[in-house]
């Protein structure tokens, strides 16, 4: 403390009444915070305790801010902070409360001690240890090395991000995303430029990573096809020590040893190459840095729908979690082992056994997140119809509102109505025609949700049409052309509302759908089809026109229809609805964008078109 050492046996006996004082440098010495203590003295006074008496003018001075410097000549700082000028006199410091031993000292390795343990082995350094170890005289600390990793792409067919690209190329990227795997654990990531289809190329990729690195990756090649040559060069280099293994997805995962390095080839799907990777290299990882292999966060939750798997095989299926009002709800995602946007959209994975058959519907599974369980809280869960412009919709919120996200699920407008129904989502999007009244959306919120209170709030009028390649080289014209034998239809899947538009303008026409090449192949998004409309796989699809401008499609206007979004009640006055509500009612960049788009009417944009808590 900033203040006056002093011997505490001196101060005995001071008191209000009788306050005590002592001679300044014989019987205590001003002393700063930090200061080694005098010689021979043993407790301080703090300076706000303290009064600085003059023996000739017998003036008494309150020394009350401890930032004042203290001032043992003839010159004192007053109040007023100008300096006054005292006669030369002997000064005392008067004291109204005896001090104890070793006040306000503190005293030599009360903190660290010679020879005690500041931090064990196998402990990961943190700020505040940093702090620790130069305290008790250690500027240099031995520390594991960071294991390195190399990671080798391979195949003919893939290319650098970036690249010209030509028919038959795929863009590079799992090794990008399994080097940022590496860097989380801890781990340095040695990237490799892709390797050809040719078995002395990757020979010697292989030999050189052997040689910097502690573990060796090679991404693809590693099943038994004919460009897989994976096997063969780990087996003639070194040896093989397992080759496949009984998971869904990431079976052809192979594990050897190559000049007494490990040596890992995982599958190129990337699902199936994050699931092996998590699951052995990791491990591996930890394990050279001292640190336990923690399992990830696990939830209970009930899964959604009905899920079948095929027996002798354990399935990590991908699912979407959301916490529902007092339920937590599992909905599986794509299931692809080439479908990188699934591991994207999914908060964790659902282990079902080799020896199971499936899960149904309503059954109590055990999720492993690889999400924080808090993101999951702070979800809009959204199932029901797709529209671009609920993509929008999801990046402003977390734009504007970091803590909430919007999260998706496209199972058609039906599907939202029944999980609304099923209290499985908080919003679906939904665009519902009955053609009895010509009515979209109320009606059916009716039928299906007559004992839930459900307010519709509009969020644009789009256009609908059919979609096909740019100059519209069929000459197609409308709904009638699809039954041409030279015409194959890409649809969208049951209960979405474009399907049944599909159908009203089918049955105008009394078309057989039997009779229409492609009925029955179905998409899941208009973005969907129009992918494959314009890589060839349909030469026409139903779809928005904001869809067909994305990918450069022309489009046939069919219908303009009203986009909503229904709400239960119970949810509509969350936090996070009201902060989604405000983007779509009073953002006027989130409104520009969706314009900008294109085929949106933003007209009534956020009003409510249905109240079912006052119908």
């Amino acid at each position: 403390m900033d203040g006056y050492a002093v011997k505490f046996e001196d101060t005995f006996g001071a008191s209000d009444r009788s306050p005590k004082q002592l001679k300044v440098l014989e019987q205590t010495r001003p002393v700063n915070t930090g200061d080694p203590m005098p010689e021979g003295f043993n407790a301080v006074i703090m300076i706000e305790d303290v009064s600085i008496v003059s023996n000739e003018s017998g003036v008494t001075s309150n020394i009350e801010d401890s930032n004042k410097p203290i001032v043992t000549s003839d010159k004192l700082k007053d109040k007023d902070s100008s300096l006054v000028t005292r006669p030369s006199s002997q000064e005392y410091i008067e004291i109204i409360e005896p001090a104890t031993p070793w006040q306000h000292v503190r005293i030599i390795g009360e903190d660290i001690v010679a020879t005690e343990l500041i931090l064990p082995e196998n402990h990961k350094i943190r700020p505040m240890d940093i702090g620790a170890m130069l305290a008790g005289g250690l500027t240099d600390v031995k520390v594991r090395r960071k294991p390195r990793v190399a990671i080798i792409p391979t195949g003919s067919e893939i290319v650098e991000p970036g690249s010209d690209l030509k028919k038959g190329d795929i863009i590079e990227y799992n090794s990008r995303m399994l080097s940022g795997l590496v860097l989380e654990w801890g781990g340095e990531p040695i990237r490799f430029s892709p390797v050809a289809d040719d078995t002395k190329q990757l020979k010697k990729a292989i030999l050189e990573a052997v040689q910097v690195a502690d573990l060796v990756i090679v991404n693809a090649g590693s099943s038994a096809g004919m460009r897989d040559f994976t096997p063969h060069v780990v087996k003639e280099l070194g040896e093989v020590m397992l080759h496949g293994i009984n998971i869904k997805p990431g079976k052809p995962l192979l594990a050897g040893l190559i000049k007494g390095k490990p040596v890992l080839g995982i599958p190129g799907y990337p699902v199936s190459a994050y699931i092996t990777f998590e699951l052995f290299a990791s491990p591996i990882i930890h394990t050279w840095q001292g640190i336990e292999h923690k399992e990830k966060e696990k939830i209970r939750a009930s899964l959604s729908r009905q899920v079948a798997s095929s027996l002798g095989m354990e399935e990590f299926l991908r699912v979407k979690v959301g916490s529902i009002g007092d339920k937590t709800i599992a909905s599986p995602v794509s299931r692809g082992a080439g479908i990188l946007m699934s591991l994207v959209r999914a908060d964790g994975f659902v282990r079902i056994p080799a020896m199971s058959e499936g899960i149904g519907a309503g059954t109590e599974i055990e999720v492993e997140l690889i999400k924080h369980k808090d993101e999951i809280k702070n979800t809009i869960i959204s199932i029901g119809s797709h529209d671009n412009a609920l993509d929008i919709l999801a990046n402003f919120l977390k734009k504007r509102f970091a803590k909430y996200s919007l999260s998706s699920a496209h199972v058609g407008s039906m599907g939202g109505l029944i999980a609304l129904k099923r209290k499985e989502a908080h919003i679906a999007g939904t665009h519902l025609l009955d053609e009895k009244t010509g009515e979209y959306n109320v009606p059916f919120i009716r039928q299906m949700l007559s004992g839930d209170e459900i307010i519709l709030i509009n969020l644009v009028y789009r256009e609908q049409g059919l979609m096909v390649l740019k100059g519209n080289p069929k000459g197609i014209n409308g709904f009638g052309d699809l039954v041409r034998e030279d015409i194959i239809f890409i649809n969208r899947q049951g209960g979405s509302g474009t399907r049944l538009l599909t159908d009203k303008h089918l049955k105008e026409l009394h078309i057989d759908p039997k009779n229409i090449k492609g009925y029955d192949r179905e998409e899941y998004t208009h973005m969907g089809v129009a992918s494959a409309v314009l890589s060839g796989i349909a030469d026409t699809g139903l779809g928005v026109l904001s869809a067909a401008m994305a990918l450069g499609l022309d489009f046939i206007p069919v219908a303009k229809e009203r986009y909503d979004l229904a709400i239960p009640k119970r949810f509509y006055s969350l936090e996070m609805t009201q902060c989604l509500l405000a983007i779509i009612r009073e953002d006027k960049e989130f409104r520009d964008t969706v314009i900008s788009l294109g085929g949106y009417d933003v007209s009534d944009m956020g009003r409510i078109v249905y109240d079912g808590s006052k119908a």
